[in-house]
């Protein structure tokens, strides 16, 4: 899986796991962490998100690699719908923080 969700107490951490590509963003995992997001903004119990990425990498951006594949990040200009990194057009009412390590 390209991004696993745990918590603690009322802390939800969203974890980027794709680390042989340094965590880059390709179309499954942005509806992954879209996904992942709107389920912590539905939690009552969960107070903040932290989100990281697995060994030692944040996020290298998008996966290009992927992008020439056809797996590629969705583009729309439409606003109501997710960005093309997932979460990054959402309107979330409570914090989230990155964790960034590394490059």
């Amino acid at each position: 899986m390209s991004v696993s969700v745990a918590s603690d107490g009322p802390v939800c951490v969203v974890t980027i796991d794709r680390p042989d590509v340094r965590n880059a963003v390709d179309g499954p995992t942005a509806a992954a962490l879209a996904a992942a997001f709107r389920s912590f903004e539905a939690d009552a119990s969960l107070s903040v998100a932290v989100l990281t990425g697995s060994n030692g990498t944040f996020c290298a951006g998008a996966d290009l690699k992927a992008i020439t594949d056809g797996r590629g990040n969705r583009v729309d200009r439409d606003m109501a719908v997710d960005g093309p990194m997932g979460p990054s057009r959402m309107m979330l009412s409570k914090p989230a923080i990155a964790a960034v390590e590394g490059f």
